[in-house]
């Protein structure tokens, strides 16, 4: 499996819950600009509608040596899932009010191209405050354990 792009603010942003792997409709020259790693998952979200799921907001540079007909580079993007799978989706973020975001794009043994989605409920500003000072607090007690290493 090798990631071609990770969604690094939504683990800051959200609380994950449950996580899920769908496929997604894509155009020929966007598989070659994602291969090429040239996409965003900046402002990117998931919604469903009549029972499909749709990536939305995420922008595919388009593909230099692609023709003139090349795709929107911010369309929306179908998701391939089974229809259990969706309903299930659905069911949750209408009863808890969850959201559904996108975490990783990855290529898979058979390269094929797939993504990750989750289920994710947003912190609050002092839920990150709090993870920031924990993080900073391990940096610097790492830090002055190597000082001391140094020293004896």
């Amino acid at each position: 499996m090798k990631i071609i792009l990770k969604n690094r603010k939504a683990f800051f942003d959200y609380e994950i819950i449950e996580k899920f792997e769908a496929g997604i409709e894509l155009k020929g020259c966007e598989v070659k600009s994602l291969r090429a790693g040239k996409a965003n998952f900046k402002d990117a979200y998931c919604e469903v509608r009549n029972y499909e799921i749709f990536l939305i907001g995420m922008r595919i540079e388009p593909y230099k040596e692609g023709s003139y007909n090349n795709p929107d580079s911010e369309r929306d993007r179908k998701l391939l899932l089974h229809k259990s799978e969706i309903i299930k989706i659905n069911n949750k973020i209408n009863e808890r009010g969850l959201s559904l975001i996108p975490l990783n794009i990855y290529l898979t043994a058979k390269q094929k191209i797939k993504l990750e989605i989750a289920l994710a409920k947003g912190k609050r500003q002092y839920e990150k405050r709090e993870k920031i000072k924990k993080e900073d607090l391990k940096l610097e007690i790492a830090y002055q354990t190597k000082i001391r290493k140094i020293k004896f």
